[in-house]
């Protein structure tokens, strides 16, 4: 910094006149009598400005890591207080053929996660990390929107939007330090079914519908017949696994009805 002081201007007289005195103004005095001091004062010296203290620093940065761990901690517990109905939701397909007493869609979505683990471990090309993930978020939208068949009167696109919708305000709740941009990406390569991994998951989602329908046969269970799950899925399968676990499923059932 500079330091500047004031020195003192003479009195100024005129010979043809008595004696006057001129004493500028401060404002003058600042604009004609300022000298700067700046070669006489040393540098600054930065160690001798205080620094904050690792104590006061660390308090800081508690604080801080306090306030990101509520605001994270509120967020999970949001998104998991909404994936509630996933566990008292009960799958359309069934309550439209009568079964008693039908699973949920957590239900549902617990036992695919199973069949992604293992199907994955018979195929090194596969990522089993993702499938799981796959598997557990491929119904997440149905959280608010509920369990969407072909038999509820929705189109394609309409289903798509909703579900998009629920996704995208899931992933804002969750926001980026619990992964929901993640998630939400996750859904969309699952709606696409472009990679090996998502092609998987289309297979298995109807083989665990299939197996279901097979299980509550056995039961006798349903007031309806559950021909339609074994219809709708027959050819449409995408990998050698799903094909191979369609057909053992499908022996099953025929040896049942023999």
């Amino acid at each position: 910094y500079t330091t500047t002081a004031f020195v003192p201007l003479p009195s100024f007289k005129k010979s043809s006149s008595p004696s006057i005195s001129f004493h500028p103004s401060p404002a003058g005095r600042r604009h004609q009598q300022l000298i700067t001091m700046s070669d006489q004062i040393p540098p600054a010296n930065n160690d001798s400005i205080p620094q904050p203290s690792e104590a006061s620093t660390s308090t800081t940065t508690t604080s801080t890591n306090n306030n990101d761990n509520n605001n994270a901690a509120s967020r999970a517990i949001n998104f998991l207080t909404l994936t509630r109905t996933l566990k008292t939701t009960k799958r359309t397909g069934w309550i439209m053929r009568g079964v008693r007493h039908p699973e949920s869609i957590a239900d549902h979505m617990y036992r695919m996660s199973l069949m992604s683990m293992i199907a994955s471990f018979s195929d090194g090309a596969l990522d089993t990390d993702r499938c799981i993930r796959l598997a557990l978020i491929h119904d997440l939208a149905e959280a608010r929107v509920g369990d969407i068949t072909p038999h509820c009167g929705v189109s394609d696109e309409e289903k798509h939007r909703l579900e998009l919708e629920t996704m995208e305000y899931i992933s804002a709740t969750l926001g980026p330090l619990l992964g929901g941009e993640a998630i939400l990406e996750l859904w969309k390569e699952y709606e696409e079914g472009t990679t090996e991994e998502a092609k998987l998951l289309k297979d298995l989602d109807k083989i665990e519908m299939i197996l279901q329908a097979q299980e509550y046969e056995e039961e006798g269970s349903h007031e309806k017949s559950l021909d339609q799950f074994f219809t709708s899925t027959e050819g449409k399968w995408k990998t050698d696994i799903g094909r191979a676990w369609a057909e053992e499923i499908v022996s099953r059932r025929k040896k049942n009805d023999g």
